[in-house]
């Protein structure tokens, strides 16, 4: 694969950073970007009072064979669109509005920015560009341009995307992540993994028994979960890399629960009861026990590490009713950061630190929640409605949550802003999904 070329100009116009000469892009396709040193302004996307940013994605055109192969330009214009639009803060100019056009009068048409995508396919395989206009200043202010195999066409599209999303925003977008769950579309609950968008659906398990809590390790590389199919409750690490490659990391009498990767990925928290009483414990990547956490002070479950590996949170029925604790990793003192309810559960630590998402019950429901780490803040309410949301993760970016949702007999995976907008489901497909888990953005 060749090395791609980029050309960055100015973007935006509120608050202002002087961007960096060059980084690399890496994944199936090699590349690196020139960028010409230039004040850019970021979109604030907390703004209370901000609209969405009107975007025309008009259809790729083939610079190979002009006027032809409309087909591929039209289905990259759409993935690229659609992938913009997932990150919440992009309203899409619908192409019938122009004819798909790439000349089209954009300020009549009310738009902000639109990306001029162009591709070419040669013997070695295929060349993806887009440029991103900004209609009101009339001026090019970046341009990203790919190479990689025919193959790699929805790839190069979404880091097209992602690339673009940083523009706008300062942090990468996450369209080229993914989301590990439980399916029972076999008639058996087994681990699947699908990227946010739903075109690649990838069954990681084919027990045929009872599979639970997936969890990706940080880089993305392995899935951790709780199988049943040898009768007992133990813990499988897959590697995802390879077809087939799993490995038993612990066959302890009883649980076997909830992996939880620590942040640099070389150890994991899990609940063991081979003691009798559910705790919490550290162990290696090979199973090993490294360090007990509780001991016998109720049920302890469900544990989430900060993203600075300094504390984590839990789920204990020590004070009656199963609330949430914070743990600090170091002296192990504990102390409980849930009052509000006599259920709250399956906490979810934020990517940045500044939140913990989790399932409380209110009103005979299960709703989900965000709370400050610290509990100096009362807890702010994400969903409502009717149904049951449980199972709560974030997005890479801590802009999104994913969760379960069932209403009557019918389980779906749901994504919603942290802020309680947008609530969409996320994937129709056959069966019922719970136990979502959002992975990092690839390498």
């Amino acid at each position: 694969m060749k090395p791609a070329h980029c050309l960055s100009m100015q973007l935006h116009r509120r608050l202002t950073i002087q961007i960096g000469t060059a980084f690399c892009l890496l994944l199936l396709i090699f590349g690196s970007v020139l960028s010409a040193r230039a004040e850019v302004v970021y979109l604030d996307l907390t703004a209370s009072n901000m609209r969405k940013v009107m975007v025309a994605v008009p259809w790729f055109a083939n610079s190979s064979a002009p006027g032809q192969d409309q087909a591929r330009g039209r289905a990259m214009a759409k993935l690229l669109a659609r992938a913009l639009q997932f990150h919440g803060f992009i309203k899409i100019l619908a192409p019938e509005r122009y004819g798909g056009r790439q000349d089209a009068d954009w300020k009549s048409l009310g738009v902000d920015y639109v990306i001029l995508g162009r591709y070419e396919t040669t013997a070695s395989g295929m060349m993806i560009e887009g440029r991103l206009l900004d209609v009101t200043q009339n001026k090019m202010l970046v341009g990203r341009r790919y190479r990689g195999s025919v193959k790699q066409q929805d790839e190069m599209v979404l880091m097209l995307c992602d690339s673009l999303i940083k523009e706008f925003t300062g942090e990468p977008g996450i369209s080229r992540t993914r989301i590990a769950f439980i399916s029972d579309a076999t008639g058996y609950k087994e681990a699947y993994i699908s990227d946010v968008l739903g075109l690649k659906l990838r069954q990681v398990t084919r027990n045929r028994h009872l599979v639970v809590s997936p969890r990706f390790s940080p880089d993305g590389r392995y899935l951790a979960y709780s199988s049943y199919h040898t009768g007992n409750q133990n813990l499988y690490v897959t590697d995802l890399s390879q077809n087939k490659i799993t490995r038993a990391i612990s066959r302890r009498r009883g649980m076997n629960l909830a992996p939880a990767w620590a942040p640099d990925g070389k150890t994991m928290i899990v609940t063991l009861s081979k003691d009798g009483n559910p705790d919490l414990y550290i162990i290696d990547r090979q199973g090993r026990i490294l360090k007990r956490l509780t001991s016998r002070a109720g049920i302890n479950v469900s544990a989430t590490w900060a993203p600075d590996g300094k504390s984590i949170a839990f789920v204990s029925d020590r004070s009656g009713t199963p609330q949430i604790y914070i743990m600090d990793m170091k002296n192990h003192r504990t102390r409980r950061l849930t009052f509000q309810g006599n259920e709250n559960t399956e906490p979810c630590w934020s990517p940045k630190g500044d939140l913990i998402a989790y399932t409380g019950r209110i009103n005979g429901h299960h709703q989900i929640f965000t709370i400050d780490p610290a509990g100096t803040s009362p807890p702010r309410q994400v969903t409502s409605g009717p149904g049951e949301f449980e199972s709560p993760t974030w997005s890479p970016d801590g802009k999104q949550i994913a969760l379960s949702r069932r209403l009557g007999n019918k389980q779906q995976l749901y994504a919603i802003f942290a802020d309680g907008r947008g609530l969409r489901v996320l994937f129709h497909l056959k069966g019922n999904q719970s136990y979502p888990q959002w992975s990092c953005r690839p390498k």
